[in-house]
């Protein structure tokens, strides 16, 4: 019958455990000289040797020939305990055994010399899921043991071990495993097996494994599938997308390629990769390359091994060190959710779109500022100064700014130098199609008034100006989802300022989704086209309170409400 590899090359001697030499050699020691303990505690990750390093010590402190501190494997004893035989020896699973009933079965045989061997050992494997009753029942026999009895504890949670089992115990960490040490007992393996194993493919599995030797052994034992297992071999088994496929996917996000991006993600998807490895490879690429930018001479101790520093550098250049991280807490944030969601691939696509939008949103602001402003003082900023300044302000002040003084104190005089008071901006920053509006049916000219915001009754079906649905119709094509909230009057109000374009919006959702470097310069450049100047786009949020015309009443909605009958509106 097929034994798996992890259980066929599992270590019988200390000797053979490798990567955790600071352990093996004292326990050496200690069975050599006599000087064990009576309760031990391995902590570590999984696959380190825990348990097999507590089979090891179970074995040599009953061999009856021990070398070195190692157990012979070759006595009557050994034998009997590797083959189970012996029942002075006893593996308990923790989880499955955790109640304080097992503990004290426990107990009430632990005081019995053993049968068969010297020494009585239990192995309590991840110990950290035993109930409080249960520690509180061990607690007794580690504190006060007989001489034969030997307690090895072995957990993955070591804040779940009670302080005081702590302190009654030998406390040994065991390390991950580095790749290299990895990808020799990987090789090793190959050749007593009769098959080829490629130097790449050894490194790629013992990256994979994360320090855990089991872990590598049964990527190994998935990946057999021919006399040669190569990176190819590797990554079609497990479904990984590669290094190079990484670095290409990257490049596209980074470059702003939405297509390319999309297009490529599903020939790998479509390939055998699965969403989170995708999410996973581009989360490793972007922590190798802040490893570099911020710590860069001790960088190649710090990296993976997917990249060297030189190629990570490449990858990384024209992108600064915030929004490495942005991309990191992206990609973090869709890894962590994906294990809970169905449709994975949906999941990962968004994430690559939110990382595209990041890097490249960056980049354009970067290569191409937007012009700014001249500086001169905003109408908008003074209609929405304080109520007492508006108050005290004078009668040459803004529109809005007057209608809020109340009638009574309004007078004949104070009307009419408002009608004839010249607008506060200059002609020059009025769209041509302002400039050249014809006069008054009364014979007057007509009036330079600011551009119109949300429900002003202005030219423009709606409310709004006349050129804004032109420029929105120019750039539909480059506003993707925005054009949505930019089109629907009551998410956007547009509002022109001399040289600046002011999309308020009802709320910060809506905010998020305009105040991108793409969305604005889309608008900026097509109502630059339109007006004939430069024109320059911010979004902030909030709607001001300019629904109706200044002097005229606002559409009461009760009126409507009214209309479908029975509902008497009282004044």
């Amino acid at each position: 019958m097929y034994q798996a590899l992890y259980r066929k090359y599992r270590p019988r001697t200390f000797e053979d455990v490798v990567g955790q030499e600071h352990i093996t050699g004292t326990l050496r020691r200690q069975v050599e000289t006599g000087r064990t303990s009576h309760a031990y505690l391995f902590v570590g990750t999984r696959g380190t040797g825990k348990t097999t390093c507590a089979k090891i010590l179970s074995r040599a402190l009953n061999c009856e020939h021990p070398v070195n501190g190692d157990p012979c494997n070759q006595c009557d004893s050994c034998r009997g305990i590797e083959s189970g035989t012996i029942l002075d020896v006893a593996e308990i699973d923790a989880a499955s055994n955790n109640g304080v009933d097992n503990i004290r079965a426990i107990r009430d045989e632990a005081i019995y010399s053993p049968a068969q061997v010297r020494r009585r050992v239990y192995i309590i494997d991840e110990v950290h899921m035993l109930s409080t009753s249960a520690f509180n029942a061990l607690l007794k026999i580690l504190e006060e043991p007989p001489e034969h009895l030997v307690f090895i504890l072995a957990t993955t949670e070591l804040s779940k071990v009670p302080a005081t089992i702590l302190s009654r115990c030998q406390h040994f960490s065991f390390h991950r495993i580095p790749p290299e040490i990895i990808a020799g007992r990987l090789r090793y393996v190959a050749e007593q097996e009769r098959f080829t194993l490629t130097d790449g493919a050894a490194a790629l599995l013992s990256r994979l494994a994360d320090g855990s030797m089991r872990d590598a052994l049964s990527l190994l034992d998935q990946c057999v599938s021919s006399d040669t297992v190569d990176e190819k071999a590797v990554l079609n088994a497990v479904g990984l997308m590669g290094a190079e496929n990484t670095a290409r996917l990257w490049q596209m996000v980074k470059g702003g390629d939405a297509a390319g991006t999309l297009e490529l993600f599903e020939s790998l998807y479509f390939g055998g990769a699965e969403p989170i490895s995708v999410i996973n490879d581009l989360l490793g690429l972007a922590r190798d390359m802040l490893m570099v930018r911020v710590a860069p001479k001790g960088s190649g101790a710090l990296l993976t091994g997917a990249f060297d520093a030189g190629r990570l550098t490449g990858l990384a250049d024209g992108t600064d060190t915030q929004a490495l991280l942005d991309a990191a807490g992206i990609l973090q944030e869709a890894a962590d959710t994906m294990r809970d969601t169905r449709d994975k691939r949906t999941k990962a696509e968004l994430a690559l779109m939110k990382l595209r939008n990041r890097l490249a949103g960056e980049t354009e602001e970067t290569a191409a500022p937007a012009p700014r402003p001249a500086a001169r003082p905003a109408p908008a900023q003074k209609t929405r100064q304080p109520v007492q300044e508006a108050e005290s302000a004078p009668p040459q002040k803004t529109r809005q700014a007057e209608a809020e003084i109340a009638p009574a104190q309004k007078t004949r005089q104070a009307e009419e130098e408002t009608e004839s008071a010249p607008p506060p901006w200059e002609d020059a920053d009025l769209p041509p199609a302002e400039k050249a509006a014809p006069e008054a049916a009364q014979g007057g000219p007509v009036k330079a008034e600011r551009e119109p915001v949300r429900g002003a009754r202005g030219p423009g079906a709606g409310g709004l100006p006349d050129w804004w649905g032109q420029v929105l119709a120019e750039c539909a094509g480059e506003l993707g989802p925005a054009g949505t909230f930019l089109s629907n009057r009551d998410n956007t109000a547009p509002e022109l300022e001399g040289g600046t374009l002011i999309l308020h919006t009802r709320n910060g959702f809506v905010k998020m989704m305009l105040d991108t470097a793409a969305v604005k310069t889309a608008v900026s450049r097509s109502a630059s086209a339109k007006l004939g100047r430069s024109v320059t786009c911010t979004v902030v949020e909030g709607i001001p309170e300019t629904a109706a015309a200044p002097g005229e009443p606002g559409p009461d909605k009760l009126d409507d409400l009214a209309k479908f009958g029975g509902i008497v509106k009282f004044k």
